[in-house]
């Protein structure tokens, strides 16, 4: 396939980059995982019940995966997709205010689950776009910039819902849907998409061709990467209720989350730019595994702080190394492997739930659903983080 004729951006680098972090924020630390931080807000005010917390948390991630397998769609034109995505995250979030308060009790689950197909399309959307123009001006190692956006918009919202956790949960869906709809109008104003092109190719219309074989190792590390951080991205904050009550100290956990998972990317990008992909990937999936393990091994605060560092300090690290492989292994049009990698990781995230949902109240071997849980994420993780590892030491490695 030859290279795309789409014209570059007239945009200055540093404002790709700003409008790439800024979509991210919003998108996933918003749209996808503002959820955490409010889910024992919402507890608290009775507007959600534990089993409904986990009904909502679930069909995200089935949203998530339904956008990543529809993300394709946008491969002519990412910054489209972008847009509307943006735009859906603030309608959604702004909606889900009214869930028992003007609107009936189910739509929270649909709002959500639609919340999630946005959030999928925009990181698709975002990391095409972003990549590629940052590609085509040889640029290439200033990409990883755009994914200081998702730690910042995570912690963003944790301190948020920290310092705002005597408000009503409603109150604060609010807060965030009307942040998410500024940001929206204002890359719809900054950044307009150039004229789609067909780029030639031997695929028949409408048809994806199929990755190529030396992706399948990256697409099944992505997934175990989605099973291995949701448990605790999903449970920090409710563990952290359990062993105290007040929101001001259980709330911290995902703004330390989210803070952690903004200073490694910055730090990655100041001075891991020559790092092997591979070999960073690696070595962030093998940390992520010890901090799945911390909540098995002691539920205490401190323990749980520490996972949200750990987990959280390596997350973006494994979305950046791995989204800059897709990048790497299909220059030309990096939306479908990108899309193909966002459908393994979503998989991977339901499956976590689901596990824990099989195993319910029941007890093997002394462990509960969580332990057992948390420990198949770290066994899965340092696998996946010695195959990494192995592939980094081959030759023409990326």
């Amino acid at each position: 396939m030859p290279r795309s004729s789409r014209p570059a951006s007239t945009l200055p680098d540093w404002l790709i980059l700003v409008l790439g972090a800024m979509a991210l924020a919003l998108a996933m630390g918003i749209g996808r995982f503002a959820f955490t931080p409010l889910m024992p807000l919402m507890l608290r005010d009775g507007t959600l019940t534990a089993a409904q917390g986990a009904e909502w948390a679930t069909l995200n991630y089935v949203g998530y995966l339904l956008g990543a397998l529809t993300a394709a769609w946008f491969s002519a034109q990412p910054l489209r997709g972008l847009r509307l995505a943006l735009y859906g995250v603030a309608a959604t979030t702004l909606a889900v205010a009214w869930v028992g308060d003007g609107l009936p009790a189910w739509s929270g689950a649909l709002l959500r689950t639609v919340a999630g197909v946005f959030s999928a399309w925009a990181l698709v959307c975002t990391s095409s776009w972003c990549l590629g123009e940052m590609a085509r001006r040889h640029l290439s190692h200033r990409g990883a910039w755009i994914y200081v956006g998702v730690g910042k918009g995570i912690a963003l919202a944790g301190v948020v819902a920290w310092i705002g956790g005597h408000q009503s949960a409603q109150a604060l869906w609010l807060e965030f849907g009307v942040v998410t709809l500024i940001g929206a109008l204002l890359l719809h104003v900054l950044a307009q998409p150039g004229p789609a092109t067909a780029a030639a190719s031997s695929t028949p219309a409408g048809q994806q061709p199929d990755a190529p074989p030396r992706t399948l190792g990256l697409i099944v590390c992505y997934g175990i990467f989605g099973f291995g951080y949701i448990m605790p991205a999903t449970f920090l904050p409710t563990l952290a209720r359990q062993q105290i009550s007040d929101p001001m100290v259980f709330g911290l956990t995902w703004p330390l989350f989210g803070a952690a998972a903004a200073v490694s990317v910055a730090a990655a990008a100041l001075w891991m730019s020559n790092w092997s992909r591979h070999r960073l990937w690696a070595v962030a999936q093998g940390i992520m595994a010890i901090g799945t393990l911390m909540p098995l091994l002691n539920p205490a605060l401190w323990s749980l702080a520490l996972s949200a560092v750990l987990v959280g300090g390596t997350f973006l690290l494994t979305t950046m190394g791995g989204l800059q492989l897709a990048r790497a292994y299909a220059p030309d049009n990096p939306t479908p492997l990108l899309a193909r990698m966002t459908v393994a990781f979503a998989a991977g995230q339901i499956l976590g739930p689901l596990l824990v949902r099989a195993i319910g109240d029941q007890r093997w071997l002394g462990w509960d659903a969580l332990a057992w849980g948390h420990a198949s994420a770290t066994v899965l993780l340092l696998i996946t983080a010695a195959w990494l590892w192995q592939a980094s030491r081959k030759p023409g490695a990326a």
